[in-house]
C-alpha cells in the first residue's frame, strides 16, 4: 500500500514525485513506467515558465550541466506572407556570454531549454529516485481495477496488484484513466495533424548565439509546417506537422512527404547539407485534445494524458509541468487538511482545463491566420468556423482574451510566453488587410470600476508546497484576482477614475518600490492588467471631453520582429561578435 502511485516516468509524473518528496518526506511514492529509461521520446522545445518548476524540484543545475542548447526564441515563417520573424524571449542584443554551466538567475530565468528527452527524462527519473520515490521500469499497468468512481488497485502486465491512497495518471496520449472511466475528451478535428520526424547528426545551427544560445526554426510549407531544434553540439530534431487529412490525399507515406519538405525548404535544406539522419524516422498523431474530466475520489489525470495543445506553441511539456505541480501541491493540501478536498480538486480541474483550452485557442488562431498554407485554406476556414472565429485583429483579441490572461499566472495578464502586448503584435503581423488592433482602453480618459455583481471568491496562489488562499472576484465566468498588477490597478482604481491620477499615482508607487532595473516592465505589466480589466468588463472605459487626453499604450514588446530589425540591432550591439548566422536574411 502506497500513499501515491504514479503511473508514467516522463516530465508530468517526475514532477509530481519529486514536488511530493521535497515538501513531505514521510510519504511513499512509487513511479510504475512501461518503458526502460533512457528512451528517445518526441517533443523537445521547452518554454522559459518551466526553469522555475525545475528549480523548485531541485533539479536545475543537473539539467544545466547536461549543457543542452539555451534557447533564446524563435525564428518563424508564419502570418500573412513568408516574412521571416523572431519572438525572443530575451533581447539577444543583450544576452551576457556567461561560462556555462549557469545557475537559475539573471537572464537566465527568461529562457528555456531545447532538451534531448532521452537524457532529460532520464535526468528528472532519477532526481526522483535520489528523493526517494520507488521507480519500477519496464512495468506496464494493464487494468485499473475500479469501484464506481474510485480506484481500488492497478493490475500489472505479471498479474500482481498494487494499490494507494492516490492515484495519478501521466501517461501521456495513451490516458489511461480516461479509457478505464470512458471519459469523452474534446479534439477539434481540424487540428488532428500527424508529426513525422527523424534525428540528424552535425547539422548547422541557423544562428549561434555566445556558449551554446540558439533560436528554434519554425518554417512553413504550402501543406504544413517544419521545425528544427538543435538537441545538442551535434544532434538536432528536424520534423514535420501537417493535417493527417492531407497526407491521406497525397497517397504518398509520411516519409516520403518528410523528405519532400526537407528539400522544398531551402533554409532547413542548407542547414542539413552536411548532415547525416538516423533514416529511423518516426510518426505519431499530434491531435490537440481535452479531456472532459481530470479528478475523481482518489486520481488525477495530468499531463498529455489531460490535454494537449499543437506543438506549434512549444506549449506542451510546459502543460505537462504546470499541471503535474499542480497536481503535487492537491495532493500535498489533501494530505495536510487544510482545505476542502471538494475546493482543492474543482480548483485543479477548472484551472488545468482552462489553460488547456486557451492553448488550443491560440493554436487554431495560428493556423486559421497563417497565409503561407496555401494548400490548406479550406482546412484553415474550418478552423476558424469550428472556433467561431473572425479574424480581424479586434474580433480574434476578443475571441482569445475570454478569460484567458487573468488566471494561469496569477496577478499577471500573460498565459504561455505571451503577454497582452507581444500577442496584439501577432494578430496585426497575421491579419492579411494589415488592420492593427489596439487596446481597448486607448482613447480613453476615464477608467470606472466595475465590480457590479460580482461575487467574492477565492483562487489557489501555489507557494513553497502550499496552496495559499487568494481573494478575487468573479463574475460569471471571470475571474479577477486580487493581487499582483491586478491589485496594484485595484487599489488606484478605487481613489480615481481620472487617468492622469492613475498614471501619477502607478509612477510614484513604483519609484518609491521598485528596483529600477525593473521599473519599465512593472509599469507596462500594470497597464497590461489594466487591459484585461478592460477586455474583461472589470473596467468601463468613458470619454471626459473636459479632459486632457494621454496615449495609453504598454510598451510594444521589443522580443516579436522581423528577422532584418533583429539583425539591424544586432549589428548595433556591444556583443554583436557572439552571434553567428548560418542563414542569409
Amino acid at each position: 500500500m502506497m500513499d501515491v502511485i504514479i503511473i508514467g516516468g516522463g516530465p508530468a509524473g517526475t514532477t509530481i514525485a519529486s514536488l511530493l518528496l521535497k515538501y513531505n518526506t514521510s510519504l511513499n511514492v512509487a513511479i510504475y513506467e512501461k518503458e526502460t529509461f533512457p528512451r528517445d521520446h518526441v517533443g523537445e522545445s521547452q518554454l522559459p515558465s518551466i526553469g522555475p518548476i525545475l528549480d523548485e524540484m531541485g533539479v536545475w543545475d543537473k539539467i544545466e550541466n547536461a549543457n543542452f542548447p539555451v534557447k533564446i526564441g524563435a525564428s518563424y515563417t508564419w502570418g500573412k506572407n513568408n516574412e521571416q520573424w523572431d519572438f525572443d524571449f530575451y533581447p539577444i542584443e543583450d544576452w551576457k556570454d556567461n561560462p556555462r554551466p549557469e545557475k537559475y538567475e539573471g537572464q537566465r530565468r527568461y529562457t528555456a531549454f531545447q532538451v534531448d528527452r532521452a537524457i532529460y527524462d532520464n535526468i528528472l527519473l532519477r532526481h526522483s529516485e535520489e528523493l526517494g520515490v520507488a521507480v519500477f521500469e519496464n512495468t506496464q499497468v494493464k487494468k485499473v481495477v475500479l469501484d464506481n468512481d474510485k480506484i481500488t488497485a492497478l493490475e500489472l502486465s505479471d498479474g500482481s496488484q498494487v494499490t494507494a491512497k492516490y492515484y495519478v495518471d501521466a501517461t501521456g496520449m495513451a490516458g489511461l484513466f480516461r479509457k478505464a472511466f470512458k471519459i469523452e475528451h474534446w479534439a477539434p478535428k481540424e487540428l488532428r495533424n500527424v508529426a513525422v520526424w527523424d534525428y540528424w547528426e552535425n547539422a548547422d545551427w541557423a544562428v549561434e548565439i555566445g556558449s551554446g544560445a540558439t533560436r528554434v526554426q519554425v518554417r512553413s510549407l504550402p501543406y504544413g509546417w517544419i521545425w528544427f531544434i538543435p538537441l545538442g553540439e551535434t544532434r538536432t530534431s528536424v520534423g514535420l506537422i501537417c493535417p493527417a487529412e492531407y497526407l491521406k490525399q497525397t497517397g504518398q507515406s509520411a516519409f516520403e512527404l518528410y523528405e519532400k519538405a526537407l528539400q522544398e525548404q531551402t533554409q532547413i535544406a542548407k542547414l542539413l547539407r552536411n548532415a547525416t539522419a538516423t533514416k529511423k524516422p518516426q510518426i505519431t498523431k499530434d491531435w490537440s485534445h481535452l479531456s472532459d474530466r481530470l479528478v475523481g475520489e482518489n486520481w488525477f489525470v495530468c499531463g498529455e494524458a489531460a490535454g494537449f495543445a499543437d506543438p506549434i506553441l512549444a506549449a506542451g511539456m510546459s502543460l505537462a509541468h504546470s499541471s503535474a505541480r499542480e497536481v503535487a501541491y492537491t495532493i500535498l493540501e489533501l494530505e495536510r487538511d487544510t482545505h476542502t478536498a471538494d475546493w482543492l480538486k474543482e480548483r485543479y480541474e477548472t484551472k488545468t482545463k482552462a489553460n488547456i483550452q486557451q492553448h488550443i485557442k491560440f493554436a487554431q488562431y495560428w493556423y486559421a491566420a497563417n497565409g503561407c498554407f496555401t494548400d490548406l485554406q479550406d482546412n484553415c476556414s474550418a478552423i476558424a468556423k469550428e472556433a467561431g472565429l473572425q479574424l480581424s485583429p479586434e474580433k480574434a483579441w476578443q475571441w482569445l482574451s475570454q478569460g484567458g490572461f487573468t488566471t494561469e499566472q496569477v496577478g499577471l495578464a500573460t498565459f504561455g510566453s505571451f503577454d497582452i502586448s507581444s500577442t496584439r503584435q501577432l494578430l496585426t503581423k497575421f491579419d492579411k488587410q494589415n488592420r492593427t488592433s489596439n487596446m481597448k482602453i486607448s482613447g480613453f480618459n476615464r477608467f470606472k470600476l466595475n465590480t457590479s455583481g460580482a461575487k467574492t471568491s477565492e483562487i489557489g496562489f501555489l507557494n513553497n508546497g502550499k496552496i495559499e488562499k487568494i481573494p478575487c472576484l468573479k463574475k460569471g465566468k471571470q475571474v479577477l484576482p486580487q493581487v499582483g498588477y491586478y491589485q496594484t490597478m485595484l487599489q488606484i482604481l478605487k481613489q480615481t477614475s481620472d487617468i492622469s491620477i492613475i498614471l501619477n499615482t502607478l509612477k510614484q508607487k513604483i519609484m518609491s518600490e521598485v528596483h529600477p532595473s525593473k521599473r519599465n516592465l512593472t509599469f507596462s505589466s500594470c497597464i497590461q492588467a489594466l487591459e484585461a480589466m478592460a477586455q474583461n468588463n472589470w473596467v468601463e472605459c468613458k470619454i471626459n471631453k473636459k479632459k486632457p487626453f494621454i496615449k495609453i499604450d504598454s510598451e510594444q514588446s521589443r522580443f516579436i520582429r522581423s528577422s532584418k530589425d533583429a539583425e539591424i540591432a544586432i549589428a548595433k550591439s556591444a556583443n554583436a561578435d557572439i552571434v553567428k548566422s548560418k542563414l542569409d536574411l
